[in-house]
């Protein structure tokens, strides 16, 4: 059984992913929750401390699924592709993050105090990919000489493929197998 703040930040998550953000009530999340408004309150402030704590939340279960591709392989080309292919898996967990991720981030145009949040978060990911980028560019110079890809740069495209195929995915435009298609097919291009 999970502890107390932890069961709140899950059933945020499991709100935030219905219902989105801007209608979201502290009395749902506690109703979601099994627990009293008064512990929500007691635990995060406010109802933008439990935003500010469920994006937290989100992005630490994202980097624990995510990091499975760590373990799978020394190669940084394949830990690359197989961590933004965890992206998008469909089991419970990652839908509803990829869909609380999604309503966030379109709150996020509205709160700035979101947007900073979901930046910092954002720039993360980002650097923990040009991180491998760089090592795989390492690895593949004498495969392919002359490529000079920024890092940085091609971890900004493929982070920002990911949120586009993810909602497409989750929307149904997209199927998960055409997704990790057109995802192997953009890391090939790009690292």
């Amino acid at each position: 059984m999970p502890d107390r703040p932890t069961q709140i930040l899950e059933a945020a998550a499991r709100l935030i992913a219905r219902r989105g953000v801007r209608g979201l009530r502290v009395e749902e999340v506690s109703a979601e929750a099994g627990v009293s408004t008064a512990l929500i309150y007691y635990h995060f402030k406010d109802r933008a401390g439990l935003l500010r704590r469920t994006l937290e939340f989100i992005s630490r279960r994202a980097v624990r699924y995510t990091d499975a591709a760590l373990e799978a392989s020394d190669d940084p080309r394949t830990q690359l592709t197989e961590m933004l292919l965890l992206e998008l898996q469909d089991t419970p967990h990652v839908r509803e993050n990829s869909a609380a991720w999604g309503e966030l981030r379109a709150t996020a145009v509205f709160d700035p105090d979101l947007r900073e949040l979901l930046a910092a978060a954002t720039r993360e990911w980002i650097d923990d990919l040009a991180h491998l980028i760089r090592q795989a560019q390492a690895v593949d110079t004498v495969d392919r000489p002359g490529r000079e890809t920024d890092p940085y740069d091609a971890a900004e495209r493929l982070t920002a493929l990911v949120e586009g195929l993810s909602e497409r995915w989750l929307s149904g435009t997209t199927s998960l197998q055409r997704a990790h298609e057109l995802l192997r097919g953009a890391i090939e291009a790009e690292v």
